[in-house]
This record gives C-alpha cells, sequence and structure tokens, in this order.
C-alpha cells in the first residue's frame, strides 16, 4: 500500500504585505473621484457662500478686516431692503428680466429650430451656402453690429420698449447650428410615416419632430433663459427710462462714484439669481441629455 505524502502549501514571506497596499490602493483609486467632484463642488459653491453671507451681514461686517464665517448678527430684513428702496423699482426690474427672458426663450426656440429643420431637411441647392453664412455670423463680434442695431430699433421706435429689447436678439446662429445638428441624427423613419399620412414638412415638424425632441428643446430653453436673463449691454442701451430696467441693469444702478452699499448689491444679486437656479435645478436632466444629442462630442 502506497501513502501519499501531505502536501504541503507554502506562503511567500512577501506576499502578505502586498495584500493590504493593493487594498489600499484599490480603496484609494475607487474614493479618488469622489474626492475630486467634492473639491469641485467646494469650490463651485464658496462664491454662493460669500454672497449669502455678505446679504445677511452689515456693510461694517462685510468691510472689516477680522473675517467671520458667519454674521454675529444675521439681518433678516435686509431681505426686503431692494423692494423697499424708492431710487430704484427693483420689482418691476425683475418683472421685465422675467417678461424678457421667457419671450426671448420661445421666440428663439420657434426660430432657430425652424431655421435648424429647413437646413437639416428640406433639399434646396443653396442649402450649403445659407449655412455657411449662418456660421459666418459666429465669427463676427457683436461690438460689430450693436451700432446698427441701435439705429434700426431707434428708428422703428422701439426705445424703452419689449419689442427693442426682444426682437433683435431672436436669432442665433450657434443656437441654429445646434438645432441642424440634432436634426440630422433625427430618425427619418418617422418624419417618412408622417409623410406617408398626408403631413408636409411644417406638420411633420410640428406634430412629429418637436414631440419627439422635448429634451433637447428643454436643454437650448435652459442655456436660452440664462443668457436673456444675464443679459446687460443691450437692455442697459435700450432701456433708458428705469420702467424699462432689467434686474442686471437695476444691480449696476446700485454702485454709484459717491456710495457703494454693500450689503443691498449682494442681497438684490441673491434674489435676481433664485428664478436662474429654480430653472436649472428643474431641467438640470434634460439639459445634460439635450447636450448629449447635439452629435457634438467634446
Amino acid at each position: 500500500m502506497t501513502t501519499t505524502a501531505p502536501e504541503v502549501t507554502r506562503t511567500d514571506p512577501a506576499a502578505a504585505p502586498r495584500r493590504p497596499a493593493r487594498r489600499a490602493r484599490a480603496v484609494m483609486g475607487s474614493a479618488g473621484p469622489y474626492v475630486a467632484v467634492g473639491l469641485a463642488a467646494v469650490l463651485f459653491l464658496i462664491p454662493f457662500y460669500v454672497l449669502v453671507r455678505n446679504a445677511l451681514s452689515t456693510d461694517p461686517e462685510i468691510t472689516g478686516e477680522e473675517w467671520k464665517f458667519f454674521p454675529t448678527d444675521i439681518q433678516w430684513g435686509n431681505i426686503s431692503e431692494p423692494f423697499d428702496d424708492t431710487t430704484v423699482d427693483f420689482g418691476r426690474a425683475l418683472w421685465n428680466s422675467l417678461v424678457v427672458g421667457v419671450l426671448h426663450t420661445v421666440g428663439t426656440l420657434l426660430v432657430c429650430s425652424l431655421a435648424g429643420y429647413g437646413l437639416a431637411r428640406i433639399p434646396y441647392r443653396h442649402a450649403n451656402k445659407v449655412f455657411y453664412g449662418v456660421l459666418f455670423t459666429l465669427m463676427v463680434p457683436t461690438a460689430v453690429t450693436f451700432v446698427p442695431g441701435f439705429v434700426l430699433v431707434s428708428s422703428l421706435g422701439w426705445i424703452d420698449s419689449y419689442r427693442g429689447l426682444i426682437i433683435p436678439g431672436l436669432f442665433s446662429g450657434f443656437t441654429c447650428f445646434l438645432f441642424r445638428q440634432y436634426f440630422l441624427g433625427f430618425p427619418k423613419e418617422l418624419e417618412e410615416a408622417a409623410r406617408v399620412d398626408g403631413l408636409g414638412y411644417w406638420g411633420a415638424y410640428w406634430r412629429v419632430v418637436v414631440p419627439n425632441s422635448l429634451n433637447f428643446f428643454a436643454a437650448i430653453a435652459t442655456i436660452t433663459f440664462i443668457n436673456g436673463w444675464n443679459s446687460f449691454l443691450w437692455p442697459l442701451v435700450i432701456g433708458q427710462d428705469p420702467s424699462a430696467w432689467t434686474v442686471q441693469v437695476a444691480l449696476s444702478s446700485y454702485m454709484t462714484n459717491q456710495t457703494v452699499n454693500y450689503h443691498l448689491i449682494f442681497m438684490a444679486t441673491a434674489i435676481s439669481i433664485l428664478p436662474l437656479l429654480l430653472v436649472f435645478l428643474f431641467l438640470q436632466r434634460w439639459l445634460v441629455q439635450g447636450i448629449a444629442q447635439t452629435g457634438i462630442k467634446g
């Protein structure tokens, strides 16, 4: 009878210390992206913290040499101060910005989406030339067209009116380009099925393309509304009367050569960005999805 010697397993003494090191590297590798995102979030939120902190402080605390993370005595009364100021109708400025932002967004979506759909779908031998002309407008500085645009608006009598604030900026070459890129990747089978049902280009656009492109429309609407809300130079020139000021122009009026009311500026700024935060938080999911569908790879 043959007996087999038991097999002896030998362990490498150097392998034992390696396992904890590998686990530590794996943990650090998996936690690295979260740490980076956390640091980026902190850096991104610092300006908002400073804004809110100074908005609820007094001017001596804002300009004092000793920095405090929170005000000694929170000034909740600063919230109503922009609306109580008799020199600037801040509530009217907020309403003007809201009207201009909404109408500018709706008009830009309609005009640029139709232009982009026409360039992407309607056969025309000069379509490429028109598209290159649209791209050429992106290379023209805004300062070049500012004076002619003001002269045209002034000759039409649109100074201190919503028409002068909204209509000149309805067409955007970049927005038209984004719509064209998106419609080039839109499934043609859906439009062909609409043609079989007797719909033309307008019917296919309105009944098939738009309902199936709401994510992209929402993304462009978010970007357009933010740009319209934050515009300053054109509303400053067109809105010469205080009743036609937008919120950005109203904010600039708080800083003069004689005085600077720091807590009022910070509080009015914090109030003015609340609509933007609400719009972004409500539409952020569609914003990411819409930009990903443009066909532009970063």
